[in-house]
């Protein structure tokens, strides 16, 4: 099994293809583009395949988008849309069945909130079928959405609540949602994985907890995750890279020079570095400096792709309206809240005025 530390299949099929000099038997590879995304589907069908990218045997969707699309509306809308078209190709849900989305990770640390974040975003509506089922038109899905949190703070292994949670409400498919870690510094927070084999929660860090899958769950499992972090040895590895590049490319073609540049084993070079880095700097990870920003924006792309996934008789527009009332609830609620607390410690004089002043 190839030694990468990564949570996408396409980077570990090609770090076997640099490694090993030829593709895998078991791995089929389709690309295709739409605009300036690009979607690439790797199928690992067998399980020996698996075992040598150290992947379940399943379908794995990437989606590489432009660096400027968090930062525009319209290329966003864009992007949901693509994903929920690639979520419903993996799954059928038919409108009587139940969808639990689970965001997955830390929701104080930004690079690990996306899947917190996510959930939040998520147009829940198992309570209203419940409650007022008259109310709700049929074609809705009964959906509803969890941040567990993570071991560190609840103490308990986010698989074994997830688990407990689904033997309680019996739901049809489980979506997980999680950030994910790369070998490649131009896929951090630019590329979301898709997939239907679960998810094995912090594997990309080195981080390995219970896996959540249809083995461990009894029902089907898609995992959607966006690389939000690199090692820092690989940065180091990829600069090495570009001068060892850049400098094959200035030197003269058959020179000695030239011929130790091409002679270096990448590979090697990449052990060495991680030799020399882990024990001054031991698993160090770094994301970019714009990661709140970011972060924001893929949770609203990726929850709109689920919302469209699982709400296929809704338009975008109906999506983010309705979701767009609960960011306002939500903002009510903690007002409300707010002004009680005040009331109760400084009297309601100051809370009036305090909440006047904000």
């Amino acid at each position: 099994m190839i030694n990468v530390r990564t949570d996408l299949a396409i980077e570990a099929k090609q770090a076997y293809t640099e490694e090993n000099k030829r593709e895998l038997d078991g791995v089929k590879v389709d690309e295709e583009m739409e605009g300036e995304v690009k979607i690439t589907t790797v199928t690992i069908e067998s399980d020996e395949a698996g075992k040598e990218l150290g992947k379940p045997k399943g379908h794995y969707i990437t989606i590489d988008f432009p660096e400027f699309t968090p930062y525009d509306g319209e290329s966003m809308d864009e992007l949901s849309l693509i994903v929920g078209r690639v979520m419903k190709k993996l799954v059928d849900i038919s409108e009587d069945k139940l969808a639990l989305v689970v965001g997955l990770g830390n929701w104080n640390v930004t690079p690990d909130a996306l899947g917190p974040k996510v959930a939040e975003k998520i147009m829940v509506t198992r309570h209203l079928k419940q409650v007022m089922p008259d109310a709700i038109d049929d074609s809705v899905r009964p959906v509803c959405a969890i941040a567990p949190g993570v071991l560190g703070i609840t103490g308990i292994e986010t698989g074994e609540i997830i688990k407990s949670l689904v033997e309680r409400i019996k739901p049809d498919l489980v979506i997980c949602v999680d950030a994910l870690g790369s070998r490649k510094l131009e896929r951090v927070n630019r590329t979301i994985q898709i997939g239907d084999t679960g998810i094995s929660p912090g594997a990309g860090v080195g981080n390995h907890r219970m896996q959540i899958n249809e083995q461990s769950l009894g029902v089907k499992v898609l995992a959607v995750g966006v690389p939000t972090v690199v090692d820092a040895a690989t940065i180091a590895n990829d600069t090495m890279d570009l001068l060892l590049d850049d400098l094959i490319n200035k030197s003269q073609k058959g020179k000695e020079f030239y011929n130790m540049l091409k002679s270096v084993d990448r590979n090697e070079k990449n052990m060495l570095i991680r030799e020399i880095l882990n024990p001054s700097f031991g698993d160090l990870m770094v994301t970019p400096k714009e990661v709140d920003t970011v972060i924001e924006s893929l949770a609203k792309i990726i929850a709109n792709g689920i919302n469209i996934a699982i709400q296929p008789n809704m338009d975008m527009e109906e999506i983010k309206e309705l979701t767009a009332h609960n960011d306002e609830r939500m903002n009510a609620a903690k007002e409300r809240l707010a002004f009680e607390v005040t009331k109760l410690v400084h009297g309601e004089e100051k809370a009036i005025a305090a909440q006047k002043q904000a």
